[in-house]
């Protein structure tokens, strides 16, 4: 698991609390002095560098709330968290349906919450717990609605591509053939003379999903190695032990690691990024960039930092302007800031391997959908 608790230091220095630790991981997370954020792996170390603070960019940036700082959690490490001075240990939401779900439970304030990574923590209630989500995925269709309870504010354009170590056939392997490998029953697909194995990340993870949607797999093949439901998404490690091998990965994610921007590197030296179609995902050599033919073809996406629209939105009693500034696109050092300047959030996510999204418009959805 990539495990990048990078404001040890950070938070102590500011005085923040330790988590209370289940597992007693070699790591401590700070229990927020304002908004709680979780969820995808794919933002979390962009969102990371946002809240601690950075100078990526090339000037200081940081995102606070009204002078506060943000309690940013990561999707994987101990299997229970406490966010905020008082509040339970829960389930570590690990991944952008788990995070969603998280939020949604706090909002909701009666239904349980539980995750199936994290056996040992029962499920629980954890009402205010959890303010903001973060998704690699869109929501789905049958859920958006013009007066939903949610909103999604979009993030940043990312892509997915796969990682892949073995044969260099294997380096551009084309829609129909990735289809091909996922939806494979009773033996492996054999490509260009090479058998493939097919790894692919828990079941919460947004990059699981869009992979899946973009190749056209509804259900993966029983060829495809799951490792109980318990492989992260966008940890090039996860390869070791196999040959010729290829699983689903971020390429906003990938850049980030091997920029070194990311707080660890979990690409070794024999796992490459994969071309679908013939179509790099990334640009330049030394120090990569996001390729905007990739990002702007079928394998682009949006991501988004999700919220209760109530809390957002100035018409409604239960506004909530420090949160819906930490928000606001149009604040240069907010989450969602898409700006150019060195001094602003876009800067410092464009570090990171993303571009500005293709489409700014919050989507509302159903609290429960």
């Amino acid at each position: 698991m990539k495990l990048t608790k990078k404001g040890i230091a950070l938070g102590a220095a500011l005085g923040l609390v330790a988590t209370l630790a289940v597992g007693a991981p070699a790591h401590a997370e700070p229990v927020s002095q304002s908004y709680v954020i979780a969820g995808s792996d794919t933002l979390q170390e962009s969102v990371n560098a946002l809240t601690n603070g950075t100078t990526i960019s090339g000037a200081n940036v940081r995102v606070l709330a009204g002078g506060r700082t943000l309690g940013n959690f990561d999707a994987f490490g101990s299997e229970g968290i406490q966010t905020k001075s008082g509040g339970p240990v829960f389930a570590r939401p690990g991944g952008s349906g788990a995070g969603v779900n998280a939020l949604r439970a706090s909002i909701d304030g009666t239904t349980p919450f539980s995750q199936n990574t994290s056996p040992s923590i029962p499920a629980k209630t954890i009402a205010g717990q959890v303010d903001i989500a973060r998704s690699s995925s869109a929501p789905a269709a049958n859920v958006i609605h013009p007066d939903g309870k949610l909103a999604w504010i979009p993030f940043g354009r990312d892509a997915v591509a796969y990682a892949y170590k073995g044969d260099p056939r294997l380096g551009s392997l084309t829609t129909a053939q990735l289809r091909q490998i996922y939806e494979a029953n009773g033996s492996k697909v054999n490509i260009n003379g090479v058998e493939v194995t097919a790894l692919i990340p828990q079941s919460a993870s947004g990059t699981r999903s869009f992979f899946l949607s973009s190749i056209g797999v509804g259900t993966v093949g029983n060829t495809v190695v799951t490792e109980n439901n318990t492989i992260p998404e966008n940890n090039g490690s996860v390869l070791a032990g196999y040959n010729n091998v290829i699983v689903p990965f971020s390429a906003a994610a990938w850049i980030a690691q091997k920029n070194g921007a990311a707080g660890v590197n979990t690409i070794a030296s024999d796992v490459h990024l994969g071309s679908p179609n013939g179509v790099s995902p990334t640009t330049g050599t030394t120090t990569l960039a996001a390729s905007s033919a990739f990002y702007n073809s079928s394998f682009g996406r949006n991501t988004y930092l999700i919220a209760e629209y109530a809390r957002i939105n100035p018409a409604d009693p239960r506004y909530d302007a420090d949160l819906a500034a930490v928000l606001n696109p149009a604040v240069p050092q907010s989450l969602t800031n898409f700006g150019t300047f060195i001094s602003t959030a876009g800067a410092v996510k464009s570090r990171f391997g993303f571009l500005a999204p293709s489409d700014t418009s919050i989507i509302r959805t159903h609290v429960d959908g």
